[in-house]
């Protein structure tokens, strides 16, 4: 599915818009959120107001039907402000929303994809299990046909907006007990959380991305008819891996967004921090240190939106995701914990900015595939096409 690119005009009001809104109503609040570990959907809501919950859907379905290139920018824009509203709005995007795109009947699309392209509901995608991680084929979290639909039973862990969100996309096996197929053998589900039968867990305590709400999800006995299937009963597992590919790319932006925050801050403390009756940016340690940050930060970027130009070409993108996720998180990494050290004991500090930046950082690593998973992928689709 190839997309057409946005004109530079109009990605540039569009970049302009959103790095408005994040100055005006996420960056000042970003530390006592994190502190608070206090998620804002109102936050979330004025974004979707504005569109940026449905970014890559079709005007056709009252989204903006931007490229690739330019959803990934915005993503940057709003997770140099605040990692935590960004994994929100790059989780709805582009899981839930481009798998009901790409798998959803018009009659689906029309009940939900139009009103989370509007903003009126946010969208949660539920894939991992406590026991199935990595392994996430490996869920046990089923769905049993019963007449007229689908009774599910199970849990689902480390949900990103699981406890706030009016939709769940969720993975649960289909294939019966006694013959399972595998991958082959699971289908994904549209779950109201109003639904009877539904509950979240409490808001996980993690060490970065406070402000975004994580939660495990249950399902009891929760009933929901057939319409509620996305596609076919066993490929709802490709589905995800499927979506995962843009999922990551919108992981990566975020690594990108945190990247870029903390050279910022690092360069103005530089500027503004005094040792030995001079600046520290005169000390060429710093200097270097500083130059080798924003070159890992623009050689991430320039990987991240190659990898956009194949998606909007077209093409099969696995290998240059997990690449981009890869590479871009590493960078958030190493370039966050260079910004603590140019900060010096104030940089161990939670008064200091680079300190929160640090622990966001990190989660880029993790989630969407660990940094182990996509050196499997990436040397998997290597040794595939050879």
């Amino acid at each position: 599915m190839s997309a057409t690119a946005v004109r530079p005009e109009e990605q540039a009001q569009i970049l302009q818009l959103v790095r408005d809104f994040a100055a005006e109503h996420i960056a000042p609040n970003a530390a006592r959120w994190d502190a608070e570990k206090h998620f804002a959907r109102d936050v979330i809501d004025g974004l979707g107001a504005l569109g940026f919950l449905g970014m890559m859907v079709p005007e056709a379905y009252d989204g903006l039907g931007l490229d690739t290139l330019t959803y990934l920018k915005a993503i940057e824009e709003i997770s140099a402000a605040d990692a935590s509203i960004a994994v929100s709005v790059a989780v709805h995007n582009s899981l839930p929303s481009q798998m009901l795109l790409r798998h959803g009947t018009e009659a689906q699309k029309e009940r939900w994809l139009r009103p989370m392209a509007r903003g009126e509901k946010l969208a949660a995608f539920a894939l991992s299990e406590a026991d199935a991680g990595s392994d996430a084929a490996a869920l046990r979290a089923e769905a049993r046909r019963v007449d007229g639909g689908w009774v599910l039973n199970g849990a689902k862990a480390w949900v990103s907006n699981g406890g706030t969100a009016d939709l769940v996309l969720a993975m649960l096996r289909t294939d019966a007990e006694g013959g399972r197929r595998g991958a082959r053998g699971i289908g994904c589900f549209v779950v109201p959380t109003d639904a009877p039968g539904f509950a979240a867990g409490k808001p996980e305590d993690k060490m970065g991305l406070r402000a975004s709400n994580t939660s495990a999800v249950y399902f009891q006995d929760l009933r929901l008819p057939d319409e509620h299937l996305l596609g076919d009963a066993g490929s709802g597992f490709i589905y995800a891996l499927e979506a995962l590919d843009s999922g990551r790319m919108g992981i990566a932006a975020q690594a990108c967004g945190i990247a870029r925050a903390a050279l910022e801050h690092a360069c103005r403390y530089a500027s503004q921090r005094r040792q030995f009756d001079r600046a520290i940016r005169e000390f060429e340690a710093i200097q270097f240190k500083l130059a080798d940050m924003a070159t890992r930060l623009a050689a991430a970027r320039a990987l991240l939106h190659e990898a956009a130009r194949h998606r909007d070409a077209g093409e099969t993108v696995t290998a240059w995701a997990a690449m981009a996720k890869l590479h871009c998180s590493e960078t958030a990494m190493w370039v966050a914990t260079q910004a603590v050290q140019v900060f010096g004991g104030y940089g161990f500090m939670r008064d200091y900015p680079v300190e929160r930046l640090m622990r966001d950082a990190k989660a880029t690593e993790i989630y969407e595939g660990t940094s182990e998973i996509q050196r499997v992928v990436i040397a998997r689709e290597l040794l595939t096409s050879t």
